[in-house]
C-alpha cells in the first residue's frame, strides 16, 4: 500500500527513518485522542500499532518489526531502571517487611488463580498454563505513577502502594523466568528436575549482582567525571552495556537494572539522574508499545482459527483479565490484613494493581521469541490484547483507591492546608487561611503551567554540556554563573 513498505527485500535506510517517523507521529496523534477520553498514554501508542501495523492498515514494513526485536529489552531497561528510584533502604525499614507480605500474597494469589483457571478451567496444557500465570503477577507502574501525580495523592496508602508496585516486578520476573524454562523443557521434551528450575533464578540472582555492580561503576563515573562528561550518555553507555551482556546470557535485563538504579539512588541520593532519563525515555518507550501494537494480530483473538489447541484466544483473553483482577483483589487484602494494615488499605488496595501494560507486554514480546510457534503468539497476542482492557479500566480504578482510601480529597482545607496561627502565635481569621489558600493555590498554578521538573533538569543538563564544549572545557558549573542561558564567570 506503501512505497516504503518493502516486505521482500527487507528494510533499506530509508524506511527504517520513514518507518519510525511514522510511529511517533501515530503514536504522538492517538495520545491527542486518549487525553480527551482521560486515558494514559500507553493506550495510545498500542491502539496507533494497532492501526499502521500489517493487520491493519500495513504502513509499516513486516521485516522492520523483525529486525527491531530489540526494543523490549531496551525498553524493559529504561521501565526497570526508573523502578529502581523506589527501594530507598531509609523508606523500606520502615514497613519493608509489610510491603513484601503484601506483595507475595497479592501477586502469587494472581498467579495461582490464573493457573487453575487456565489449566483446570479452560483445559489448557501445563506449560502455557505456567508461563501465562507467572505474567499475572506484574503490575504497570506507569499508570500507577500517573495517576497518583494527577490527583496529588499523599499518604501511607500512595507509599504503600508505590512500594508494592515495585516489588511486584521482581517478584514477576522470577516467576516468569522460571515458568519460561519449565515451558521450554516442556516442549522440547526434556523431563523436569529442580536444577531446571534453579537454573533461571540463579541467573537472576547473578544478573542482580551485576547490575549492582553497574550501579557503582555508574556512580564512581559521575562523581568524578560530571565536570567534563554528559552524564546521560554516560548512564545510557553502562545501561546499554549491561543490557548487551544480558542478551548474550539469555536472561532478562529488569532485574539487574533495578539493581542498577537501586544501589545509586541510595549512594547518592541523585534524583536529578531520574529526572534526566525520564524526559529522554519516551520516544524509545512510545516505540516500543507502537512495535507491540502492530505485532497485535486481532484476527488471531476472533477469527475461526484463533485458539491453542482447542480453547479459543478470545476467551482465554477474557478469563484472564476477569481472573487477574480477582487475583489481585483477594491476594492484597488478605496480604494487608496478614501484615496489619489498616482497613482503608486492606480494602481498597488491590483496585490500584490492576492496570499491566509495560514490564508485561516485554516479558510478553520475550517469552513469544523464546518459545516460539503458535504459543509464543498466543502468549503475546493475549498479553497485548487484555493490557489494552486493563489501561482502559486501570487509571479509573486506581483513582477510585486513592479517593476511598481517603488519600486525596476534593475539600479545600484538605487539598491546601494552612497553619492556624501566625509567626506571633495569634490564631489567623477565616479570611486570612482564605487568603493564604488562594496565595497558594496560584503559586501551584504557576508551577503546573511552566516546563516539567524533568524538562527543566534535561534543559539545565544540556544547556550546561553545550557551554562546556564551545567555551570552556576547564570550567564547571560551581565556578560560574548562569544568566540568559549562558554560563558565565
Amino acid at each position: 500500500m506503501f512505497a516504503w513498505v518493502t516486505h521482500d527485500t527487507g528494510p533499506s535506510p530509508s524506511s527504517v527513518i520513514v518507518s519510525m517517523a511514522v510511529m511517533l507521529l501515530a503514536g504522538f496523534l492517538m495520545t491527542r485522542v486518549t487525553k480527551r477520553l482521560r486515558l494514559p498514554h500507553v493506550t495510545g501508542y498500542i491502539l496507533a500499532g494497532i492501526l499502521i501495523g500489517p493487520f491493519c492498515l500495513n504502513m509499516i514494513p513486516g521485516s522492520f518489526i523483525r529486525d527491531t526485536a530489540f526494543l523490549p529489552d531496551t525498553a524493559l531497561s529504561f521501565i526497570a531502571f526508573s523502578t529502581g528510584e523506589f527501594f530507598r533502604f531509609s523508606k523500606l525499614r520502615k514497613n519493608g517487611g509489610k510491603v513484601i507480605v503484601i506483595t507475595l500474597f497479592e501477586a502469587l494469589t494472581a498467579s495461582a488463580l490464573v493457573f487453575a483457571a487456565s489449566w483446570l478451567l479452560l483445559g489448557m496444557d501445563l506449560a502455557f498454563s505456567v508461563v501465562l500465570a507467572s505474567l499475572a503477577a506484574a503490575t504497570a507502574p506507569a499508570s500507577t505513577m500517573m495517576t497518583i501525580r494527577q490527583t496529588g495523592a499523599r499518604g501511607d496508602f500512595v507509599d504503600t502502594l508505590l512500594q508494592v508496585v515495585a516489588f511486584d516486578d521482581i517478584v514477576g520476573l522470577v516467576a516468569f523466568s522460571a515458568a519460561v524454562a519449565v515451558a521450554v523443557s516442556s516442549y522440547s521434551g526434556a523431563g523436569f528436575s529442580f536444577r531446571m528450575l534453579l537454573a533461571p533464578i540463579l541467573s537472576n540472582l547473578g544478573a542482580l549482582a551485576l547490575g549492582a555492580l553497574f550501579g557503582l561503576l555508574l556512580k564512581w563515573s559521575l562523581q568524578n567525571r560530571s565536570s567534563s562528561d554528559n552524564r546521560l550518555i554516560i548512564a545510557i553507555a553502562l545501561m546499554f552495556t549491561y543490557c548487551g551482556i544480558c542478551a548474550v546470557m539469555g536472561i532478562s535485563p529488569l532485574l539487574g537494572c533495578m539493581g542498577m538504579s537501586t544501589v545509586y539512588i541510595n549512594l547518592t541520593e541523585d534524583e536529578r539522574l531520574f529526572r534526566q532519563l525520564g524526559y529522554f525515555s519516551p520516544p524509545i518507550l512510545l516505540l516500543f508499545f507502537v512495535r507491540s501494537g502492530m505485532s497485535f494480530d486481532l484476527g488471531a483473538v476472533v477469527g475461526s482459527e484463533a485458539s491453542l489447541g482447542t480453547t479459543p484466544l478470545l476467551l482465554v483473553g477474557i478469563v484472564y483479565f476477569v481472573v487477574r483482577i480477582l487475583g489481585k483483589y483477594a491476594g492484597a487484602f488478605a496480604g494487608c490484613a496478614a501484615a496489619g494494615k489498616e482497613k482503608r488499605t486492606r480494602n481498597y488496595l488491590g483496585l490500584a494493581l490492576v492496570p499491566q501494560a509495560g514490564v508485561a507486554i516485554g516479558l510478553a514480546a520475550l517469552g513469544a521469541r523464546t518459545l516460539g510457534g503458535a504459543a509464543g503468539k498466543a502468549l503475546e497476542t493475549i498479553i497485548l490484547a487484555s493490557s489494552i482492557l486493563y489501561e482502559l479500566a486501570g487509571p479509573g480504578l486506581a483513582k477510585l483507591s486513592l479517593y476511598l482510601s481517603g488519600s486525596y480529597s476534593s475539600r479545600l482545607e484538605e487539598i491546601v492546608p494552612v497553619g492556624e496561627t501566625d509567626e506571633s502565635g495569634r490564631p489567623k481569621t477565616e479570611a486570612e487561611k482564605l487568603i493564604e489558600r488562594v496565595n497558594a493555590i496560584q503559586k501551584e498554578l504557576a508551577a503546573r503551567q511552566g516546563a516539567s521538573e524533568e524538562e527543566k533538569v534535561f534543559t539545565e543538563e544540556a544547556i550546561e554540556h553545550f557551554d562546556r564544549m564551545w567555551n570552556n572545557p576547564l570550567d564547571t558549573r560551581r565556578n560560574r554563573r548562569y544568566k540568559g542561558g549562558r554560563y558565565f564567570r
